[in-house]
């Protein structure tokens, strides 16, 4: 069995590590969401949905001089071992200096967010 997440995440670390500009994934909401959020918290400098029947995610990484922004990407909730958090509970990743990435009922959202919003859900990835 595949996990499209960790497809996901293994293609940004691996584009960072050969300091490629963009990297493609195959498209879904999920994996478009979880990009929304890594450009609203700064660790991606962008990302696009191109392609009409067949969609691509194409993310756009960004460098701080020749290191990547992101140190590391560990996803947590695998399919064969689902990982959930109540709101209280949501984690936190490196004291606050990272962020956990979590799939609510309200749609995917950081940890603070999760927090605020006082819902909790399958918490998909740490991102530091």
């Amino acid at each position: 069995m595949t996990d499209p997440i960790a497809d996901f995440l293994t293609r940004i670390r691996n584009g960072q590590r050969a300091e490629r500009q963009t990297v493609d994934a195959p498209y879904s909401r999920l994996k478009e969401a979880i990009a929304r959020i890594l450009v609203q918290e700064g660790y991606l400098a962008g990302y696009e949905v191109e392609g009409e029947k067949v969609k691509t995610l194409r993310v756009t990484l960004k460098y701080q001089g020749r290191k990547g922004v992101i140190e590391g990407l560990q996803r947590v909730s695998k399919p064969g071992l689902r990982r959930y958090a109540k709101a209280a509970e949501a984690p936190r990743v490196l004291g606050g200096l990272g962020v956990a990435i979590l799939s609510t009922s309200r749609g995917v959202m950081t940890d603070r967010q999760a927090r605020k919003a006082n819902v909790g859900g399958e918490v998909l990835c740490y991102v530091w």
